[in-house]
């Protein structure tokens, strides 16, 4: 069974989880079918809009990144190491919005493959700080690939300006709604919530 991650908001990721949300069609089945037959007005809804691509999108990555044995949080954490160099668990949590509790196995997961190393902490020995091997970075190339072609599928109808300008939109919509949003915390999970990644 595939393990589930809950992310949480931050400044610079939605609140995510990786659950199905059971409101939204599969594509390709009978209610994918349904909801093209839907009337236009409710087709032409832009929260409807952004749903049904988000849907496609996560699809395309999840996909993807299957292929090569690995998860959107796995992407999340090797990058995140890989630009902003070694962290604390603790602190690789802030930097990707994945909470603490799930990050211990996202870790373990990478650290099993030899993709990130844990060493004890000199300036603390009560914990440990992770760094992507080269294993890890040779492997963060290839899923830098496996979601850069997955961006390209989905935006497949849009010209460069065009897709330059959706994603600023989409990134003035996403501050607009997370101004004011709850700093993150480690408290009790919410409910299932579904998002692109």
């Amino acid at each position: 069974m595939a393990r589930r991650y809950t992310v949480r908001a931050t400044n610079t990721t939605a609140r995510l989880r990786g659950v199905k949300n059971h409101d939204e069609p599969a594509t390709g089945s009978p209610d994918a079918m349904a909801d093209r037959a839907a009337s236009p007005r409710v087709r032409g809804l832009p929260s409807r809009l952004l749903a049904v691509n988000a849907l496609h999108a996560d699809r395309l990555v999840n996909e993807g990144l299957a292929a090569e044995g690995a998860r959107k949080w796995h992407f999340a954490a090797l990058t995140a190491l890989a630009e902003g160099g070694p962290a604390s668990q603790s602190e690789l949590s802030r930097r990707t919005g994945i909470y603490r509790s799930d990050m211990v196995a996202v870790v373990n997961e990478l650290a099993e493959r030899g993709l990130v190393e844990r060493t004890p902490d000199p300036a603390d020995r009560r914990r440990n700080v992770i760094t992507v091997t080269t294993g890890g970075r040779a492997h963060l190339r290839r899923l830098d690939d496996i979601v850069d072609t997955a961006q390209e599928t989905l935006l497949a109808p849009l010209g460069p300006a065009d897709r330059a300008r959706l994603t600023e939109l989409l990134t003035r919509l996403l501050d607009h709604h997370e101004q004011g949003t709850a700093a993150p915390h480690d408290g009790p999970h919410e409910g299932p919530h579904d998002r692109t990644g």
